[in-house]
């Protein structure tokens, strides 16, 4: 396959543990990567290390800069195929409940900058390669639950902003799919004490996003697509006793 007729994925927050296991597997598909965050030195040292070379085009972006995103987008080398919103924040409830400017910053990379530059690349009509966006949402946004209502609230949003957009693009034959993860073992979950037994691996949850077939919502491992939909059915008087 050469450079001319590859697929482009673009992967915005590129910088997770998740996101670095899909642009392999992107890569070993085929497909060329256009990877994006404010960390391009961690990015451009992951690139060198994977012997990538031109395969993984590194750009700056700032999913809470918001008035660079219409820019970020009109200078991308060649408009992608697929596009991955990863970007998160997450800060302890407790703390969130104390301290605006982290529950903001939630509010602002997990939903607010996903919003900003998805809508900029989904009403770009102009753009006859995108098939596909992907975004990263949470099992916390399933229903509020008082261990970490704050974050889950910006999940929540997120995934019922990804719902509409499904609809809205569905007349252009573009796929939305909603990744919607329990608990996986990286640098956003270190220090919290988590159930060893739920704990899903990057290389595992990337196979999800990098083999996203027709369904909105998917569910990595079938202990979180159990407690999903236990989530979804449960009463509020039996949520209200879950931590």
């Amino acid at each position: 396959m050469n450079q001319s007729t590859k697929k482009t994925v673009l992967i915005l927050g590129a910088n997770s543990d998740v996101a670095k296991q899909a642009i392999k597997q992107y890569i070993e598909k085929g497909f060329s990567v256009i990877a994006a965050s404010r960390n391009t030195k961690s990015l451009d040292e992951f690139v060198q290390e994977n012997n990538f070379g031109s395969k993984v085009k590194v750009l700056s972006f700032d999913s809470v800069d918001f008035d660079s995103h219409q820019k970020f987008y009109d200078e991308l080398p060649i408009k992608p195929h697929i596009v991955v919103y990863a970007a998160g924040f997450l800060i302890d409830n407790e703390k969130a409940l104390n301290d605006f400017n982290g529950a903001q910053q939630m509010m602002f990379v997990n939903y607010m900058g996903a919003v900003s530059i998805l809508n900029i690349i989904a009403t770009d009509k102009n753009n006859k390669n995108l098939k596909r966006i992907i975004g990263l949402s949470s099992l916390s946004g399933v229903r509020g639950r008082k261990s970490n209502f704050v974050y889950g609230s910006t999940k929540a949003a997120f995934t019922t902003y990804l719902a509409g957009l499904r609809q809205e693009l569905v007349s252009r034959n573009i796929k939305v799919n909603a990744l919607v993860i329990g608990y996986i073992r990286t640098k956003i979950n270190e220090g919290l004490q988590l159930n060893e037994s739920l704990i899903m691996e990057p290389e595992y949850v990337a196979k999800h996003i990098v083999n996203a077939g027709n369904s909105f919502t998917i569910v990595p491992n079938f202990k979180w697509k159990l407690i999903y939909l236990i989530l979804k059915v449960l009463p509020e008087v039996l949520v209200a006793k879950l931590p």
